[in-house]
């Protein structure tokens, strides 16, 4: 009795430790969140009022790049893949400067037309602040690495307005397939208070109910099981062109200087041969889509070409944002090209289901779209996600993310090691995918023979 006593209240105080410590952590990232999300705003407005305001790209390319090659080489490329190795290499030490930095950084990048996402940073600062909390508590490594997980789906939460999908996102996106239960209370309290402390800022997030699903049907479950398909094959598009062009950039015997210069002249000449759509977040045809328009049928593409180089050239910002954009004209797509009346549906399945593939974080992607569009969406967004997520195999948009399951029993990978150490590995298997199936056939028939 005496045991079970001890027991009970030895998690009764870790009950209360974790919701204390993870309200301040959502508190902070809540109010550094509206922060960030108000200068977004104001700046983009003051820039947009120009007609022509992309064509200063290459100056805020440079400036962006300047600022973070100078005050924090940190805040380097989208956030969320450095907070990522920040927990496996460093168990969550990130620079408090990265905060500032980032902020100032993303706001250049994204109010003067570069193409990236809004919760890079927001996932960054939320882990710096969480870190900088840690530090001022002066707790364990283990208990600062669970803070800035905190911090990151805190951060994911309040920038999208999914308390949920955000919590199980920084708990999800740092191991592929494996989700770390013992973050998870702390994870889900920071992603609720942030996100209530943020509306209580005045942030609004534009959730809409998804309008004239398909009935659930055989034919149905198959539409959204191809959508699923072609999502994943997409989201293994854009990690690749973001491994390819980048890998240009850096092949460059050029000063990082003329690297930026060099990006902000190409995404100009995006913005003024093809459409400025491509540019900044691209929110307006995110709303086109998700309202049942139809959206050009080259738009996927231009936003990977364009959001490859702005990450390359040295502007800041995440991914997420053009992971969205680009689901949604996938899906759009699909539908434009199958069942017409359904856009608006598949263009919202389409935006969760590339996340799911690019990020490996098919649960979180799909309890967003219950977030975001309402629950009828869940059964077809939860079949797409999982769909996506298999498809990409063994590759992610954040090449510092852990394996930790075999997609398939066709593939023997190094559990427990990155993504970007095990390329070798997977290209030498993927050669040869049916190898172990030939090997048991062969057995097989020599036996009976």
């Amino acid at each position: 009795m005496k045991k079970h006593i001890t027991e009970q209240v030895t998690l009764f105080a870790s009950v209360v430790k974790w919701t204390l410590y993870a309200s301040i952590v959502g508190a902070l990232v809540g109010l550094g969140t509206s922060g960030f999300l108000r200068l977004l705003a104001l700046a983009s407005r003051q820039a947009t009022a120009y007609p022509y305001y992309f064509y200063f790209l290459p100056l805020t390319m440079l400036v962006s790049a300047a600022l973070v090659r100078w005050l924090a080489p940190d805040a380097a490329g989208h956030g969320t893949e450095k907070v990522i190795e920040a927990v496996h290499k460093r168990m969550g030490r990130i620079p408090f400067a990265v905060v500032p930095v980032k902020l100032v950084a993303t706001v250049i990048t994204l109010a003067g037309g570069g193409s990236a996402g809004k919760e890079g940073p927001c996932a960054q600062i939320g882990a710096g602040l969480a870190s900088a909390f840690a530090d001022l508590l002066k707790v364990s490594d283990e208990d600062r690495r669970k803070l800035v997980i905190c911090g990151i789906g805190a951060g994911f939460a309040t920038v999208f307005g999914t308390p949920i999908a955000g919590a199980l996102f920084g708990v999800e996106v740092l191991v592929l397939g494996q989700m770390l239960y013992e973050v998870l209370f702390p994870s889900f309290v920071a992603g609720i208070v942030g996100y209530h402390v943020a509306i209580a800022l005045g942030v609004q997030y534009p959730h809409q109910t998804a309008s004239l699903l398909p009935k659930l049907t055989g034919w149905s479950f198959l539409e959204v099981v191809a959508l699923g398909l072609c999502c994943g094959l997409v989201a293994l598009l854009f990690i690749e062109v973001m491994k390819v062009v980048h890998k240009l950039f850096e092949r460059l015997q050029w000063h990082w200087s003329f690297k930026a210069l060099l990006g902000g002249l190409l995404l100009t000449a995006i913005g003024g041969f093809v459409s400025q759509s491509y540019l900044g977040l691209g929110l307006e045809s995110m709303e086109t889509a998700l309202k049942g328009g139809a959206v050009p049928a080259s738009a996927a593409f231009w936003k990977i070409v364009a959001s490859s180089i702005t990450l390359s050239c040295g502007g800041s910002g995440g991914v997420v944002t053009p992971i969205f954009f680009i689901g949604t004209s996938v899906g759009n797509l699909f539908a434009q090209l199958f069942n017409e009346q359904y856009i608006a549906a598949f263009s919202a399945i389409g935006m969760v289901a590339l996340l799911a593939g690019a990020a490996n974080t098919p649960i979180a992607a799909s309890v967003m779209a219950m977030e975001l569009f309402g629950p009828q969406i869940a059964p077809f967004a939860a079949i797409a996600c999982m769909v996506s997520f298999l498809i990409v195999g063994y590759r992610s948009i954040y090449p510092s993310q852990l394996l930790g399951i075999q997609k398939s029993a066709s593939f023997h990978v190094p559990t427990g090691s990155a993504i970007s150490e095990m390329g070798e590995v997977t290209a030498s298997l993927r050669k040869k995918p049916f190898m172990g199936l030939i090997i048991k056939v062969r057995r097989r028939y020599r036996k009976r023979r």
